[in-house]
């Protein structure tokens, strides 16, 4: 199996995208637990229960939703970062710098055409997410319900890749590929 070995430019843009995208995903588990709406208008309750105020389940809503707002908000400044992040990973290779492999070479085994492939889906996959995601915040209204389902669809590509991705970075620095994880650290294995 032939070394690879990552340059600096590889290793920050995958670094910033792994970031990225971990932080992306922790606003949506945030937004899927602890800072649901309804959970955080049946706290809210609890606690006006215990005066003289009171507040309908709308108004409820309405305020866990202005509550969540700012974290929310960094979900789309996170979705530009990537958006930039990825423009750059798709541009690199026309400079000569982080090269797309083809799935399709002759001389590939099966293990190394699965992996070009999901790499393939990956980024379509994300490009999906990123158009969409766009297309919510700055498109026509009336394509933003459609826009949402599909971009929500996303949370399920990126924790299947990640688990594959890590699964197959573990099974190569444990098999065939000693040191793959130093290289895409410190771009090196020693």
């Amino acid at each position: 199996m032939e070394t690879v070995n990552y340059s600096k430019t590889y290793r920050i843009i995958h670094w910033a995208i792994a970031i990225t995208f971990l932080l992306l995903l922790l606003t949506i588990f945030l937004r899927l637990t602890w800072m649901n709406k309804n959970n955080m208008a049946d706290i809210i309750q609890a606690y006006l229960s215990g005066t003289d105020q009171s507040l309908s389940s709308e108004q409820l809503i309405d305020l866990a939703k202005q509550i969540r707002k700012p974290m929310w908000d960094w979900h789309i400044y996170l979705g530009y970062v990537l958006t930039g992040l990825f423009s750059l990973r798709f541009i690199l290779p026309f400079f000569g710098s982080m090269k797309f492999q083809s799935p399709l070479l002759k001389n590939l085994t099966t293990k190394q055409k699965f992996q070009k492939w999901s790499y393939i889906v990956f980024y379509v996959c994300v490009v999906v997410s990123l158009v969409t995601g766009l297309v919510i915040v700055w498109g026509p209204k009336s394509l933003k319900g459609v826009m949402e389902e599909i971009h929500i669809l996303g949370i399920y590509y990126l924790i299947a890749f990640i688990a594959i991705h890590i699964g197959g970075i573990l099974i190569a620095e444990f098999t065939n590929q000693k040191g793959i994880i130093s290289r895409i650290v410190r771009g090196s294995d020693d």
